[in-house]
């Protein structure tokens, strides 16, 4: 059951921005002003390399995380008519990239049609994969079906140690995820030379800021080999967003002003200049478009006269809008940076 579901306070959008701005502390200045004072204010899209394409929150799994406040209760999916048009505004584009999230993207039933339509395309195609969805009966051949088509896997595992995932994702999940690794190294996804890409993605379970990634990159490959046998290629780490579940633990658990305060500290110019709202358009399950996922769960939809639907894609306006920004931004701009493929920068303010 979804952690903040019908009747939370925090259950609506326009709640959690209520609590991003009115519980602002005084020493912290709005993003905007960051923004204005390392030059980047009104900040603006270079272009579109990743079309990101969220298609619903149904999902196998209730993370403690998850930004998306997904869950097996949850019904909201893209339609076929909605994939449809995602893949007409592609055609008009050389964007390629193809970004399938969700929830549990594999649920959605036009899931296999949009990756091979999207492959017929010519566009490299990444799965943001629970890995456990994998072990379903009802995807039984689904690994076989990424491996056929090259799409790259990247894939949630918040350590390399039972208890710390479990406890975030919940029971037993840890044991299942390092099965679905298994049974994608001996189809050859993070075997050397495959070209089958399996990328994890790390997230810290508290309200701190990710580690050095390299240096826990290397931590993952040789526990997760020595412990378990498997492979992985590389390891993503994720800034956890004060917005949906991660906000109301930080609310719950008296961490609100400090982590704020940690992101506001951090923010790193370099960061902010490389952030992936920038290269990126993010499409919402009912069509909508934003500038990122995190703008998507908040229902801040592109703007500043750029079109706000797939249906009325104009790439020309699209590749160059304003973007729309907010508190919770400071997440994607601390130490290091923080995007859908890891850190942004090597150096930290």
């Amino acid at each position: 059951m979804s952690l903040v579901g019908v009747g939370h306070p925090l259950a609506s959008p326009e709640a959690q921005l209520r609590v991003l701005e009115t519980r602002r502390h005084r020493a912290w200045k709005p993003f905007e002003q960051a923004l204005a004072e390392s030059g980047l204010f009104p900040l603006r899209a270079t272009g579109i390399r990743v079309l990101q394409l969220n298609l619903g929150k149904l999902c196998n799994q209730t993370c403690r995380h998850c930004h998306v406040d997904a869950g097996p209760d949850r019904r909201e999916m893209m339609s076929r008519e909605t994939a449809e048009l995602c893949l007409a505004a592609l055609a008009q584009t050389d964007i390629p990239i193809v970004d399938i999230t969700g929830g549990a993207p594999e649920l959605n039933p036009n899931f296999r049609w949009l990756v091979e339509q999207a492959r017929a395309l010519g566009r490299h195609v990444m799965d943001r994969c629970n890995l456990t969805v994998l072990l379903l009966p009802s995807q039984a051949d689904l690994a076989q079906f990424l491996a056929r088509h090259r799409v790259e896997i990247v894939a949630s595992l918040p350590y390399y140690q039972q208890r710390e995932t479990d406890a975030q994702r919940g029971q037993g999940v840890f044991a299942k995820s390092i099965e679905a690794i298994r049974r994608l190294n001996t189809l050859g996804y993070g075997q050397p030379d495959s070209g089958l890409q399996l990328n994890l993605v790390y997230n810290p379970t508290g309200a701190f800021l990710p580690p050095n990634q390299k240096s826990i990159e290397a931590d993952f490959k040789r526990e997760l080999w020595r412990r378990y046998g498997v492979r992985f290629n590389s390891l993503y780490t994720i800034t956890n967003m004060p917005i949906s579940r991660f906000l109301e633990y930080l609310l719950r658990s008296g961490n609100y002003e400090r982590y704020m305060e940690r992101l506001v500290n951090a923010f790193n110019p370099e960061a902010a200049a490389g952030v992936m709202c920038r290269s990126t358009l993010s499409v919402g399950w009912d069509g909508t478009l934003y500038d990122c996922d995190f703008n998507q769960m908040l229902e801040l939809s592109v703007s500043y006269g750029a079109p706000r639907h797939i249906r009325d894609f104009d790439v020309a306006k699209l590749a160059t809008r304003q973007i729309r920004v907010g508190p919770h931004c400071y997440g994607c701009t601390a130490g290091c940076g923080s995007s859908c493929c890891g850190t942004i920068t090597s150096s930290a303010r």
